[in-house]
């Protein structure tokens, strides 16, 4: 069952209760016997990974490096360049 925080309106105190998600009871303060009030604290979400809108569907970058420059020795009779592969 989940936890749920809430705040006296009377002498806020802030107290925890753990109740089911559908029921509609007000609770009480236990210092004071006051209604209380929820209260809504924000959850700390990270996307990460794929599969998620944020991720899959932005705008890709371009990919802006240059071409390797051709090798000479490629189409003539001159030996290969030292540590090229392309006359192989």
């Amino acid at each position: 069952m989940p936890k749920y925080d809430y705040v006296c309106t009377a002498c806020d105190t802030v107290f925890e209760v753990t109740r089911s998600m559908t029921s509609t009871a007000t609770e009480h303060c236990p210092a004071c016997g006051e209604v209380g009030k929820r209260v809504f604290t924000p959850v700390g979400v990270a996307f990460k990974g794929s599969g998620f809108h944020n991720t899959d569907y932005r705008p890709r970058p371009k990919d802006d490096t240059p071409p390797a420059p051709a090798c000479p020795a490629k189409d003539s009779a001159s030996p290969k360049c030292s540590g090229c592969k392309a006359g192989e």
